[in-house]
């Protein structure tokens, strides 16, 4: 007997029920700087090395005794023998003494005795002596011990998302690696006698699994570790023994039988084996989504049909991987656009239309739950509320990316 949906969850109380079932994963591993673009630290980072680590030239030029430039102008040049040249990664060898310069490189350090640096601009070489237009004051043109990163204190919390400038952070210690949170691992389960894995021959009635190959991409892109488990078929003892191996990861995503069907027996094994929170969601497309907890594990039920499988992929599990990943997540990065031509609204569900952007406008993708092609071509997509009857064209709506 078909089986009709109980009372469907509105959206956001379905997305707050998601969240408050995930928790961040906890277990760390090393890994080399190389590998540490967005990736979350485990662990506080205190500095073993100030930086820079000795008084350095900040600017190609001239180092003197500051007390030598005094009255130094265009019009009464002090001239100071050269007594040698400084180059960076040399280590001075020499004392600066009263009344003499050294030629120095950005980045070079500085002699003993040496407080300053005279920018090359404001010099002129004449043989072996310089003629110095402009004073300078103790420090000018020097960056100290330090000045960027003072030897024991906090340079990086645990929690921190390490990006460029954050990992050039840890190599300026010497740090060859950091401590991580592990990426969450997501299970990625395809089900039913309809789809075919690629490389395969399609039977009649067959087409390709793509909700795999779209569901592990969101979990890349959101911090997550994808697992592919093969495709299970619509029969209980199979099914059960499918999700009971795709336990083993952090969490698992099934797409397909979610739906209203004599077939479709998800919902009564999820129920054996943990508890369904809900089964249907006030949304177009995606309305058959379901989510349970089984062992402690998040199980996600998305709907066979490509286009709503992948929205719901953005909407819901998005946010649930990058959760567990420890990363941050919001729906801010949206753009302002004009409808190219009016939408008709969904009363009584709430509608996440795909979307195409060009020159300003939003063009409405209007194609079926199945096309794989309204998510492809879309750049994001428009949040309509269940109450709209229609938008019209030319009005101004708001467009949540796709790649946000």
């Amino acid at each position: 007997m078909m089986k009709p949906f109980g009372q469907l969850l509105d959206f956001d109380t379905a997305l707050t029920t998601v969240l408050a079932n995930i928790h961040p994963v906890i277990a760390a591993e090393k890994v080399g700087l190389m590998g540490l673009s967005g990736r979350v630290l485990a662990e506080d980072i205190r500095s073993t090395l100030s930086i820079p680590p000795f008084a350095r030239a900040a600017m190609d030029g001239y180092a003197v005794i500051a007390e030598d430039t005094f009255g130094a102008g265009r019009r009464n040049p002090r001239q100071l023998p050269l007594a040698g040249r400084i180059f960076a990664g040399d280590a001075p060898v020499q004392t600066l003494q009263k009344g003499q310069v050294v030629q120095i490189a950005t980045g070079a350090p500085m002699p003993d005795g040496a407080d300053a640096v005279v920018m090359v601009e404001e010099t002129e070489k004449c043989g072996e002596e310089v003629a110095i237009f402009k004073a300078v004051y103790p420090g000018a043109n020097i960056g100290q011990i330090g000045e960027d990163i003072k030897k024991g204190e906090l340079i990086l919390k645990a929690g921190t998302v390490l990006d460029a400038g954050k990992i050039g952070v840890l190599a300026s210690q010497g740090l060859t690696e950091a401590s991580v949170y592990v990426k969450p691992r997501v299970a990625v389960m395809p089900t039913g006698e309809e789809i075919a894995a690629a490389g395969n021959d399609l039977a009649p009635g067959q087409i390709y699994d793509i909700n795999s190959h779209t569901v592990a991409a969101v979990v890349q892109q959101n911090g997550g570790e994808p697992v592919k488990m093969p495709i299970a078929e619509d029969k209980r003892d199979k099914l059960r023994s499918a999700i009971e191996a795709a336990l083993e990861a952090d969490m698992v995503v099934i797409s397909g039988g979610s739906s209203v069907g004599e077939r479709d027996l998800m919902f009564g094994i999820l129920e054996e084996l943990g508890k369904v929170l809900f089964h249907g969601i006030q949304v177009k497309p995606g309305k058959p989504t379901m989510f349970a907890v089984v062992r402690g594990k998040p199980v996600l039920g998305m709907p066979g049909y490509p286009t709503s499988c992948l929205i719901n992929a953005h909407l819901l599990l998005a946010p649930a991987v990058k959760k567990m990943a420890g990363l941050a997540f919001d729906r801010k990065n949206a753009v302002d656009a004009v409808l190219s031509q009016s939408v008709p609204g969904s009363v009584g569900r709430r509608q996440f239309l795909p979307v195409r952007l060009i020159d300003g406008q939003a063009a409405p993708l209007f194609k079926e739950s199945g096309a794989i092609t309204a998510t492809a071509e879309a750049d994001g997509y428009l949040d309509i509320a269940p109450n709209v009857d229609i938008l019209e064209k030319g009005e101004a709506v708001k467009v949540f990316l796709f790649n946000g």
